[in-house]
């Protein structure tokens, strides 16, 4: 699956350092996750920046720059904070100014930004830590955009996937997508980032917008996005390898091609306005 949540929500506990340990697993081959994880409806970016007051964007989780070069290809000017300083390296590479911080404890230095965006990266942030800190650094009208790619393979392909990890890896979180395939992994995800949202108390009530689209993967995209999916960087070479392999043949029964139908989900929120401000 190419987007998947994390295999438990973030929180102060024993799966805390689980899940960054996962988190952290994405910068182990950061070429592969540049190129092989799927990018962002044209639409969204538009949309955001039509909220906004201006063009200077905070990318929260930049990861490679996937986002981030979207919002420099409509004209912004990007400012990316990532913990990983892997990722962060590439993204250096492909022009993008990068701190290397956990968001939550990343220094604005007095800077503001016309938006802050986020994508596929919000969950692995504390949800009300983290609004705060968008809110501190939000112009005046600035959006909050925090959006995730949400990816199904036909229900005939993804039944063949859940006996594949069945097999071989029953514990790696795809695993449940393909065992579930009307299950909706996103909506915890949505409502704590929504929760979070709420509890910083800085922010009007997010409004939730979806962006329907869809990609046509060949047999070998497909296994070379594979390891940069949750869950999959804490396999072992072997386990991988026969995942990989088992995988394969499911596609090539297919036809060796096949469309995936992507929901691209976005919570957005504006900063409340002071009482003094309001006429």
């Amino acid at each position: 699956m190419p987007t998947l949540p994390p295999d438990r929500p973030h929180r102060p506990s024993p799966s805390t350092s689980r899940s960054r340990r996962t988190a952290e697993s994405f910068g182990a081959d950061p070429e592969r996750y540049e190129r092989s994880r799927p990018r962002y409806p044209g639409a969204l970016v538009e949309a955001v920046l039509a909220a906004s007051p201006g063009r200077d964007v905070l990318d929260v989780g930049i990861g490679t720059g996937i986002v981030a070069g979207q919002f420099r290809a409509a004209g912004c000017a990007v400012l990316g904070v990532d913990p990983d300083a892997r990722m962060a390296a590439l993204a250096r590479r492909h022009g993008h100014t990068v701190e290397v911080a956990p968001f939550e404890e990343w220094d604005p230095d007095g800077r503001s930004f016309d938006a802050v965006v986020s994508g596929q990266t919000w969950h692995w942030v504390d949800p009300a830590a983290g609004a705060a800190k968008a809110a501190e650094v939000l112009r005046p009208g600035g959006p909050l955009a925090v959006f995730w790619n949400d990816g199904r393979p036909p229900r005939g392909l993804s039944g063949a996937f859940a006996d594949v990890y069945a097999r071989i890896a029953p514990d790696v979180p795809a695993a449940r997508l393909w065992r579930a395939p009307d299950e909706q992994p996103y909506a915890a995800v949505l409502e704590r980032a929504a929760a979070g949202i709420r509890a910083s108390g800085a922010f009007s009530e997010p409004e939730e917008r979806r962006y329907a689209w869809e990609r046509t993967y060949t047999r070998d995209e497909w296994l070379d996005q594979l390891p940069t999916t949750g869950g999959h960087g804490a396999l072992d070479r072997t386990t991988l390898a026969r995942l990989t392999d088992a995988v394969g043949r499911c596609v090539d029964v297919a036809g060796g091609r096949f469309t995936v139908s992507f929901t691209t989900l976005v919570l957005t929120a504006h900063p409340r306005v002071p009482a003094a401000s309001r006429g």
